[in-house]
């Protein structure tokens, strides 16, 4: 996968969730423990999207390589983005991940809201 495939399904993933009414707030936020492909409102919560691409599924979905230590990673980027933004961290939260399947423009999204917790990284 080329960075710019991956670049497009995360902007084409974006889209798709704002036509299901979400609202974007932030993308492609680094830190140097973890990175956020998306941040997005939906209604007062706090949305933590990982946006995960695959070609083909010959090596199993995007959903299934997201891994418990990815999941941390993504739960400490998500404690630093919110204590950025202060306005957002007393918000309900949450984990979705989306797996994008197939070539632009014609991507094949499987998205997951609430794919996991806090309580699930024990």
């Amino acid at each position: 996968m080329t960075r710019a495939q991956g670049a497009a399904a995360e902007q084409a993933a974006r889209a798709f969730l704002e036509r299901a009414g979400l609202r974007f707030v932030a993308a492609n936020v680094n830190y140097r423990f973890g990175e956020l492909d998306l941040v997005m409102r939906d209604a007062a919560t706090v949305v933590f999207v990982e946006v995960r691409y695959r070609r083909e599924r010959g090596f199993g979905d995007g959903h299934a390589s997201i891994t418990a230590a990815k999941r941390r990673r993504l739960a400490l980027a998500a404690q630093a983005f919110l204590g950025a933004h202060p306005n957002l961290a007393n918000q309900p939260c949450r984990f979705d991940t989306i797996a994008a399947e197939g070539t632009a423009p014609s991507f094949v999204f499987d998205w997951r809201r609430n794919a996991f917790t806090l309580d699930d990284l024990d």
